[in-house]
């Protein structure tokens, strides 16, 4: 596109000047989403706050030694990206499996899993922003869940990912 075909107009400018780039302060955070036992989430991007279509985003702080409730999110993706902390991450129909991530790893849940976030570190809490691939926050908290004592450790093996010996 050159300068030439771009649309300048008053009206162009003002729609993009109220409906482009949205910045959103640390700070203003919603916590006035969906939430679980055990942890705080707070929303930076949905449709209400920014007439997001397709996606949600926001924070999760669990504190030290805490664990959430078992949940999962429906038919959503969801993406976690570590920032603070030891998240500790169990899963299956009686979290029979764990992985633990830390500062500047992510996590994928795929749709439908029952899972659990743990905060592994007793001295600070687990900071956490999570994306998901809808434009609102849909969880399902399930109380009824007996886990197994002790969950089956699982890496992430690939030929570049070894398992650790």
């Amino acid at each position: 596109m050159t300068d030439d075909d771009q649309d300048n107009s008053p009206d162009q400018l003002e729609h993009w000047k109220h409906h482009g780039v949205q910045v959103i302060k640390g700070d203003r955070l919603d916590p006035n989403t969906a939430q679980t036992p055990g942890m705080f989430r707070q929303a930076a991007i949905n449709h209400a706050r920014v007439g997001a279509q397709k996606i949600w985003a926001g924070t999760v702080s669990i504190q030290p030694n805490a664990k959430t409730g078992v949940h999962h999110h429906g038919e959503l993706e969801s993406v976690i990206y570590v920032v603070r902390g030891k998240a500790r991450m169990r899963w299956g129909e009686r979290l029979e499996f764990v992985a633990e991530a830390g500062p500047g790893d992510f996590i994928y849940v795929p749709p439908f899993v029952p899972h659990q976030e743990i905060n592994a570190n007793p001295d600070e809490p687990l900071e956490c922003v999570l994306v998901r691939s809808d434009n609102e926050a849909v969880v399902v908290n399930i109380t009824d869940v007996d886990p197994v004592e002790k969950p089956e450790e699982v890496y992430w093996v690939d030929p570049i990912h070894k398992q650790p010996e």
